[in-house]
């Protein structure tokens, strides 16, 4: 069992809450994963389960809320800025860096979903970083995973008609001063919502649900702010990449994310036939977070044989 340790830094000035992981028995100067949820879900939806993983591996791992959600800071509530969720995990890495438990040459960054992309353009940035884990990556927004032929299907069509309406009204809203105009992130009643798969919602549930501080709410405006792949991200990742991806993933293009794979100088690519919240729970996350786990261990722990 690992002991666990509320803690907090700063990113753009608002207080960002994080969970930090430590191995039991541990001494100082360990290697630290530093972990965001993908979009609007938080650090004990699900990340507790992958941190006892990898403490049990002898790292240390930090957690944390990106602003605008969960336990951290930040007006409005609920609202996705893909820039400012990359900042955090900047200012997270700085934190681990920071502390005089956590050898900042051993500081490995792990995302899923929305943050399997942030943790590629983060490390771009920053070759110090240790190691990767991008797990089922949406790396460009313009590269969902649905066919052609399911998104020219009436119910795909109407239920995007619907999110659109409600993102160009929450826009607007926030153009004369109005609180975000919020929809459900799962609902498979036939409502709007960011996801509505059954599976969506089994999952979330799954996971803790609202139980564990998670909102089922988010701003739709992020429809219009998808992060986009920047050219040349994949060449400038030197450090060992793990990339996880399900090839049944109908939000994220496994397609894409095995084209940028292909370019990357150290990767380690991983393909399940599932789809993309099918990882988290089950003897999947079994398999899967046992890959990272070992991945994680050889490049951070390892590393002097």
């Amino acid at each position: 069992m690992s002991v666990l340790q509320e803690v907090s830094f700063e990113s753009g000035g608002v207080p960002c809450a994080a969970d930090l992981y430590w191995p039991a028995n541990a001494g100082n100067g360990l290697a630290c994963v530093v972990m965001g949820h993908g979009g609007s879900a938080t650090k004990r939806l699900g990340l507790p389960a992958y941190a006892e993983k990898f403490t049990a591996a002898g790292l240390a791992v930090l957690a944390f809320d990106y602003r605008h959600f969960g336990a951290s800071g930040g007006e409005p509530r609920q609202v996705i800025d893909v820039d400012e969720q990359r900042d955090d995990y900047r200012a997270a890495v700085r934190y681990a860096r920071g502390r005089d438990d956590i050898d900042p040459r051993r500081v490995a960054l792990w995302g899923t979903s929305l943050s399997g992309g942030h943790v590629l353009a983060v490390a771009a940035d920053d070759p110090d970083v240790a190691a990767v884990v991008s797990q089922v990556p949406l790396i460009d927004g313009w590269h969902r995973g649905r066919g052609l032929r399911e998104r020219l299907s009436w119910d795909v069509a109407w239920r995007t008609l619907q999110f659109t309406a409600a993102a160009v009204r929450d826009v607007v809203g926030a153009k004369v001063g109005q609180r975000p105009y919020l929809v459900p992130v799962v609902d498979d009643s036939g409502g709007t919502a960011v996801f509505t798969e059954p599976e969506a919602g089994f999952a979330f549930e799954a996971l803790g649900g609202e139980a564990v501080g998670w909102r089922n709410s988010l701003a739709p405006r992020m429809l219009f702010a998808l992060p986009r792949y920047r050219e040349g991200t994949a060449e400038k990742l030197h450090m060992p990449v793990l990339m996880c991806v399900g090839d049944q993933d109908l939000q994220a293009s496994p397609r894409f994310a095995v084209r940028i794979a292909s370019l990357m100088n150290n990767v380690e690519l991983h393909r399940y036939p599932v789809g993309h919240f099918d990882v988290y729970t089950g003897k999947l996350f079994e398999e899967i977070s046992s890959v990272q786990t070992e991945f994680l261990h050889r490049h951070l722990v390892s590393v002097d044989g």
